[in-house]
């Protein structure tokens, strides 16, 4: 898990060069060379890695388009891995977006067609007996490994079912790992789980690099998730799985069925969930309110929705309301409106959440008996919150935001889907309109926006913010499982970097520091775990442990066989 200062190979000459974990191109010394075969192979000059990232940089901001960009970078991952890290260190609020959310949305359309080298576990629900051989090919032994990413691609950033071509995702999301918290790169595995997909373009798709089949479902399914989870916790014991962009009707399930038996992690469920409790909580902090006094409308009520309804509910419970109290405080509307409690087209995970009808019957509505729009909902309620994760552009209008306004000071709103023209508001409008009271969370980085003499600084409700640092608190203490009290242990140590004094500040910490967010992310989790009995590593100092755990982009020693 340390940094690792040496590396020995037995390679040489060309062979060397083309390891993208040991090539280090123009910076081989001149006594490197002599000493791996590589005398004649290079250009005469010697460039240090700093020297070698300003070219890197340079030559990343002649690329034509974002795509292009990313598609370099991923090629310079190839070549040269700690050079890679090295430019997203350096540029790591720039590249972000690139790397991973939006850009990574086009590279995933382009996948098959992109297509130059594979990168990761590609697992098959047409051989579920190889998944224990596909692990074993990978070359990785069980003290090797301190994270996995794995994902069956068929809820991608807002774009749907991609089957194998969501791989990219594993691969970016580790990026970020790495980039943001340290998590060593050479230890970590990406993984697809490809099922099928059943997007027509890609099976009737020539160049389509997945299985050629419909999505599979039911028992197979789960037989291959089963497998997935047991072989990589039998196969990696002190790894990290990692769950990403699975589909509403199989993430929740596939968490609450495993989550107390392995080391298992979703972050559209969990990690959306902890980032928002960190804006509501550095929110209420400004307005001065308190958790049990919040009214909370949730508008898109699907697995991210959800998985933050139950974050913010945990700390009202903690602040004295009952289970049933703290749940009625919930609006939640998805495609039917308001959820109820007759209706017959519920989500499991929705049930608990659906008001009873008898508790809206005396509401006034626009459309009779009808479903229960937002507008009617925001009007009826109150809410000091509402939060978007419904992909619905321009959900939240001006009549909305202004009768929020009315109500409450300094209401709460959350416009948090993406890419940004599926935003439920603009930051610049929502401020307009509540007449600069709005505390305003969103899913993708704004510039600040100006009103009436202030620069609103509008924070960004990022998940990058939070799960690395999740990720690196439970490898660092080695908890069993990740626990609810670790996730509020995480929106905790986020809230607690916000100004909440200077007029205008944003109520999320900003990007450019993400590094630091997350090792005191880290910091808090692992202290959490030990206090719950989850910790399997006894940490004297967890603030030094997370220091010398977190890995650096430099060259290592190569030392000859």
């Amino acid at each position: 898990m340390a940094t690792t200062t040496a590396k020995t190979t037995s390679g040489a000459g060309r062979s060397l060069l083309r390891n993208p974990q040991l090539n280090r191109g123009t910076a081989f010394t001149l006594e490197e060379r002599d000493a791996l075969g590589l005398e004649g192979l290079l250009p005469a000059g010697v460039l240090s890695l700093d020297e070698q990232a300003k070219r890197s940089y340079e030559q990343y901001n002649e690329q034509p388009t974002d795509l292009a960009k990313n598609e370099f970078l991923a090629a310079l991952h190839d070549r040269d891995e700690v050079l890679y890290y090295k430019l997203l260190e350096d540029h790591l609020k720039e590249m972000l977006p690139v790397v991973y959310d939006p850009v990574v949305a086009q590279a995933i359309e382009r996948y098959s067609h992109e297509f130059q080298r594979p990168n990761g576990v590609y697992l098959s629900i047409d051989d579920i007996d190889g998944v224990e051989r596909a692990f074993h090919n990978y070359g990785l032994g069980a003290d090797e490994v301190d994270l996995l990413v794995a994902t069956d691609a068929e809820e991608i950033l807002g774009i749907g079912d991609w089957g194998a071509q969501g791989m990219d995702i594993s691969i970016g999301k580790l990026a970020v790992y790495t980039a943001a918290a340290g998590i060593h790169p050479d230890r970590v595995i990406p993984v697809m789980l490809d099922v099928g997909t059943d997007r027509e373009s890609l099976l009737n798709d020539p160049l389509y690099v997945g299985n050629r089949h419909s999505r599979v479902r039911g028992e197979r399914y789960d037989e291959l998730i089963a497998t997935y989870i047991g072989t990589a916790s039998k196969l990696f014991p002190e790894a990290l799985l990692h769950f990403e962009d699975f589909g509403p009707s199989n993430a929740r399930r596939i968490l609450e069925a495993y989550r107390g038996k392995a080391r298992i992690f979703n972050d559209d469920v969990q990690g959306t969930g902890a980032i928002t409790l960190a804006g509501v909580l550095a929110g209420m902090r400004v307005a001065k309110s308190r958790p049990s006094e919040q009214r909370v409308v949730i508008f898109g009520s699907g697995t991210a929705g959800i998985g933050i309804a139950d974050e913010i509910r945990k700390v009202m419970i903690a602040d004295g309301l009952s289970e049933e109290d703290a749940t009625r405080r919930f609006f939640c509307v998805d495609k039917q409106g308001l959820l109820v409690d007759d209706m017959k087209d519920l989500r499991d995970f929705q049930v608990p959440y659906a008001q009873p009808r008898g508790a809206v019957s005396g509401w006034s509505l626009e459309n009779g008996s009808g479903p229960i729009g937002l507008y009617e909902v925001v009007a009826n309620v109150h809410p000091t919150l509402i939060v978007g994760t419904s992909t619905v552009g321009g959900a939240f209008t001006e009549q909305i935001v202004r009768e929020m306004a009315k109500h409450v000071e300094r209401p709460l709103i959350f416009p948090l889907s993406n890419p940004t023209e599926l935003i439920e508001a603009i930051p610049a409008d929502v401020i307009k309109w509540s007449e600069g009271h709005a505390l305003i969370g969103t899913g993708t980085p704004w510039e600040p926006v100006p009103y009436k003499g202030v620069d609103y600084a509008i924070g960004q409700a990022n998940n990058a913010l939070v799960y690395p640092g999740i990720g690196l608190g439970t490898i660092v203490s080695k908890a069993s499982h990740v626990s609810d009290g670790m996730l509020l242990a995480a929106a905790e140590a986020i809230a607690s970097q916000v100004d909440v004094n200077t007029p205008g500040a944003a109520i999320l910490p900003a990007v450019e520091n993400l590094r630091a967010s997350s090792a005191t992310v880290a910091v808090a989790v692992a202290e959490k775990a030990a206090e719950e009995g989850l910790a399997q590593a006894k940490l004297a100092d967890p603030v030094q442990a997370v220091q010398e755990a977190m890995w650096q982009a430099s060259y290592p020693v190569l030392e000859v066989k």
